[in-house]
Parts: structure tokens; C-alpha cells; sequence
């Protein structure tokens, strides 16, 4: 009889674990599809929010890359004191955590905080200035390990056939161009998917500061599945085509690199 009972009991507990299975797939799917209708039906709320994201992540890549380029070129090209300490700083920062980013970016411009007098705090230029810091040691680091992988004959080639250091250096960077452009690729990647640093120095304002990684999050915790559903499906094709394009260039880089 005892056997019986518990051969009862697990029978009646497998089917309410299949049971919830099967509703919890349901609503997954249900989700899901409400998800697409949401994308392929062009909704103004999600939309806007995707190009509030790409407008904050470009800029900020734009800004990073402007600042990064230049100093990876004079790093390459130029030896001075405690050159070995900036570079070993750049790859440590790579791998800042984003939080830290923007309680130290929040510091900064908070009201008492030395920039404060600005009013940049909870504003999209706060956002780019925190994913400008995110993205900087990236494009720096990894353009640099471009640059600095260029082979030596090139330099010396140029050189030899009278060519001022200016034009060694442009000569070197055209070599080094689909490295340069797989650590711009890898910056963006970076900022698009961060959401700790916008999130303190944003304050995910709708309309205003809301971005995709924000919104899922915020959408999440509030039970509206179907808009951090869209918004991820999004993020995940822009993060799809972020990787195709960093492994097209890094194949062109090694092809280069070989030839």
C-alpha cells in the first residue's frame, strides 16, 4: 500500500511539473510572438528607443575613437618614459567594470561634484561620456596591438624609399587598417551592451534616457515581457552583425598579416 501511494504521489507530481512546464512555454511563446508583432509593426516607442541607443553608443564609439587612434599611433611610433606603464594601463582598463564607470562619472558630475556646476547629471551627454570612458581602452589597446603588429619590414621599406616618418606612419596604419577597424568594432560592441554606467549617470528617463539595455531591465521588472523581448531580439541582431563584421576584419587583419 505504501508503495502505491508514493508510485501515486510521483505520478501526481510529475504531471503538475509538466503542466507547469508546458504553461510556462506557452507564455514564453505567446511572448515571444507578441515580441515580433511588436518589431515587424513598427512601433514608435521601441524604435525610438533603438535609435536613442545607437545615436549614444555612435557618438561615444565617435568620441573614443577620435581620442583612442591618435594615441595608439603615438604609442607605436614614439618611445618616452613610462610608455610601458600607459600601455599596461590601457589593457588593465579594458576591462573596467561599467558600475564603477558610472559611480565615478556620477561623482563627477553630481551637483557637489567638480563638473557639477555643468547639469550634465541624467543627460544623454552623461551617457556618452561614461560610454566614451568604457570604449577608449578598447579602441587604444587594440588598435595599438594593430599597429604594433604591422611587420618591420614595412617601416623600413618606406623609410628607404625616402618617405618622411609622417608617411612611415600613415603607411603603417593603412596595414594595420582592418585591426584598427575590428577595435572599433569591439568599442562598439562594448558600449551597446552596457547597461550599469548609463543606468547611474542616465536615470532612465522615458523618452529622454531610455535605451535598449535599460529598457529590458526596467520592462523586466515590471512584468512586460514582450518589450524586453523585442528590445532583445534587437540587441541580439546588432550584436550578430557587430561579431560578423569584428570577424571579417579580423580575418582581413590576419590575411594581411600573412600575405
Amino acid at each position: 500500500m505504501r508503495e502505491k501511494a508514493l508510485a501515486a504521489v510521483s505520478i501526481h507530481s510529475r504531471i503538475r511539473i509538466n503542466t507547469s512546464t508546458r504553461a510556462l512555454m506557452n507564455a514564453m511563446i505567446q511572448a515571444f510572438g507578441k515580441a515580433l508583432s511588436l518589431i515587424l509593426s513598427f512601433d514608435m516607442e521601441l524604435w525610438s528607443i533603438m535609435l536613442l541607443s545607437l545615436k549614444v553608443s555612435g557618438t561615444a564609439l565617435t568620441v573614443a575613437t577620435l581620442i583612442g587612434l591618435p594615441l595608439s599611433a603615438f604609442l607605436g611610433f614614439r618611445k618616452f618614459p613610462l610608455r610601458g606603464l600607459v600601455i599596461s594601463l590601457l589593457n588593465t582598463f579594458m576591462g573596467l567594470p561599467p558600475v564603477v564607470v558610472g559611480l565615478f562619472v556620477y561623482l563627477l558630475l553630481s551637483r557637489s561634484g567638480p563638473l557639477g556646476f555643468m547639469s550634465l547629471l541624467y543627460t544623454q551627454s552623461a551617457m556618452i561620456i561614461a560610454q566614451t570612458i568604457l570604449a577608449f581602452p578598447i579602441v587604444a589597446s587594440l588598435s595599438h596591438a594593430a599597429i604594433m603588429g604591422v611587420d618591420p619590414v614595412i617601416r623600413q621599406a618606406a623609410a628607404t624609399l625616402g618617405a618622411t616618418p609622417f608617411q612611415v606612419s600613415l603607411t603603417v596604419i593603412n596595414e594595420a587598417r582592418y585591426g584598427i577597424m575590428a577595435a572599433v568594432i569591439a568599442g562598439f560592441g562594448r558600449v551597446m551592451a552596457e547597461v550599469g554606467a548609463i543606468l547611474i549617470v542616465g536615470g532612465n528617463i522615458a523618452g529622454y534616457t531610455r535605451v535598449m539595455t535599460t529598457t529590458i531591465a526596467l520592462e523586466t521588472d515590471k512584468g512586460n515581457f514582450e518589450m524586453a523581448l523585442a528590445l532583445g531580439v534587437i540587441l541580439l541582431l546588432i550584436s550578430l552583425m557587430v561579431n560578423i563584421l569584428l570577424h571579417f576584419f579580423q580575418k582581413k587583419n590576419m590575411t594581411g598579416v600573412n600575405r
